[in-house]
């Protein structure tokens, strides 16, 4: 039996929406005060560099959203240039990242629901006990259903859910800017931990995590109307708003602070004084009312990012499958409601498989950053590759200086993939290069009927030596647990230099042509068309 088309029904509006309401979920509760902890008023700046780097990445996922509108497009975009290998490699990481990123979510509005409800949370420890878990356990089947049931029901839940999740902030910022106080940007110095604190707060105090409204405006590409104009416009406003917002935040917050309480405490100890800084800061200030309003909207806006991740992993998945290197059984489509329901359950099932062995929002946000970012580095070489095998390909959006863009946001992903430290780069790039060791193995499984095996691995070498390459300098850099041999700037001269050798290595050995398949029909379909013109 044919299976069913995704549907176009998604707006600029909702797609707007979608992207800022991925933004705006758990990371600008928590954010912040881990930020003034790393790098002081300095972070700041932090807030500013981070959404450069993203609004970089997002140009190129622009133009490729345009030209290339598929449903999971972020893991579809490597196959079409590199070939099976390397979208396996992405495929893989990228699930593992929005799968845990769906349990963060939950385990986030867990941790507020505690604020009101005892016995959630386990004393003196930030895991569940049995009653947490089952809450958990209960989002993730509403969030399921949200998404089960039609597109609409996903994008108007998301609509309702986003307006809500956009007064706070705004109303957080006007409020206090009545309470901003200027001596507190040079109390205890302006950047007590200089650049290296104002790095290692946008790959670990949560700054790259809060940038995360990429994928989910791409992951649905296929079910948007007019994609080639509304994808671009979606992207570079989401990004733009969110970098205004969130540093605007930071400063606000910082200003905000009794500045004997900087004194007292340093800058190192703001995150623990402010665990949940803009409640806590609105306590201390006497808002009671503000600290009520942040904490219903934190457990709300968790709670909606864990409604967008869900929708997004399914696609995901459903583009792995599509890929060709996971069961053919997650590409099914609903011919009813346009939802790839296979791949919504594995979703799901992963997803309350995070909330096992993490118990705490903080457990998992460094490593998923680094992540997403690994795999929004892609995109960057797969539109330079697009230019050398898929010349005559249409670019409704075409964005100049690509040329100069591309390469200069793979330099910036690796930057961040190398602030986030050795102890998180070991075992996370160590992951996925026995991810490539396992598809070796089973070089017998592999789908080599359009791409032969020697060709997947001439076209990979580059992804392998990427990773290999930032193994050794962040072992012997100065992050999270590196040797120190290599210090500022020597070491971000050294990512330059490797990641530009890296990026043009990749674009010239991509596929001989690009695999671009036509559209999201299933293969059933696209046999059954071709039988029909053939008579």
């Amino acid at each position: 039996m044919s299976q069913g088309k995704f549907k176009k029904t998604i707006s600029l509006l909702d797609l707007t929406l979608i992207g800022l309401g991925a933004i705006f979920g758990s990371a600008w509760l928590f954010a912040v005060s881990n930020v003034a902890s790393q790098a002081g008023p300095a972070g700041s700046f932090s807030w500013i560099i981070g959404g450069v780097i993203i609004l970089l990445i997002g140009l190129v996922y622009a133009e490729l959203g345009a030209a290339l509108p598929r449903t999971g497009g972020i893991i579809r975009y490597p196959v079409y240039s590199h070939g099976p290998l390397v979208g396996y490699m992405i495929s893989f990481i990228t699930i593992v990242a929005y799968t845990s990123l769906i349990s963060i979510e939950v385990t986030a509005v867990r941790q507020y629901l505690a604020y009101w409800i005892p016995g959630l949370t386990k004393a003196g420890s930030e895991s569940p006990t049995i009653g947490g878990w089952l809450l958990q356990l209960g989002l993730l089947i509403a969030f399921f259903l949200l998404n089960f049931w039609s597109v609409k029901a996903f994008a108007k839940s998301n609509i309702i859910i986003s307006i809500f999740k956009y007064v706070v902030p705004i109303t957080i910022i006007v409020v206090l800017s009545f309470h901003f106080k200027s001596a507190n940007f040079s109390v205890e110095a302006f950047a007590p931990f200089g650049f290296d604190g104002i790095q290692g707060a946008i790959a670990t105090g949560g700054v790259m995590f809060a940038y995360l409204g990429l994928h989910p405006i791409v992951s649905v590409a296929s079910e948007v109307k007019n994609p080639q104009r509304n994808i671009p416009i979606a992207l570079v406003l989401c990004i733009i708003l969110a970098a205004l917002i969130y540093t605007a935040l930071q400063v606000l917050f910082i200003g905000a602070i009794p500045t004997d309480t900087i004194s007292n405490v340093g800058w190192a100890g703001i995150q623990e004084e402010f665990s949940l800084p803009f409640g806590d800061i609105a306590i201390v200030l006497g808002l009671g009312w503000l600290s009520a309003l942040v904490v219903f909207d934190a457990i709300l806006s968790p709670g909606g990012n864990g409604n967008i991740f869900m929708n997004t992993t399914a696609r995901l998945v459903y583009a792995w499958s599509r890929n060709g290197t996971l069961f053919k059984t997650f590409s099914k489509v609903d011919k009813v409601t346009g939802i790839p329901r296979s791949s919504l359950w594995l979703s799901l099932g992963l997803s309350i498989f995070w909330t096992l062995p993490f118990p705490s929002w903080n457990a998992l946000v460094n490593v998923c950053s680094v992540a997403l970012i690994l795999s929004y580095a892609i995109a960057p070489i797969s539109s330079a590759t697009f230019s050398v095998n898929a010349k005559d390909l249409e670019k409704p959006f075409k964005l100049k200086g690509m040329n100069i863009i591309a390469p200069i946001s793979f330099i910036f992903a690796s930057y961040i993939v190398y602030w986030s430290g050795w102890k998180t780069i070991s075992w996370l790039l160590g992951s996925q290069l026995l991810m490539f060791v396992v598809y070796f193995i089973f070089k017998k499984y592999v789908p080599t009927d359009k791409v032969k095996l020697p060709q997947q691995l001439k076209s990979a070498w580059w992804l392998v030596g990427y990773y290999i390459s930032m193994l050794i300098i962040s072992y012997f850099g100065s992050f999270g647990g590196g040797k120190g041999y290599l210090d500022n700037p020597a070491d971000l001269i050294l990512i330059a230099i490797v990641s530009l050798a890296i990026f043009f290595w990749a674009k010239y050995t991509g596929l001989p042509k690009a695999m671009i398949d036509s559209d999201d029909e299933t293969p059933e379909e696209t046999t059954k068309e071709k039988i029909e013109t053939s008579h």
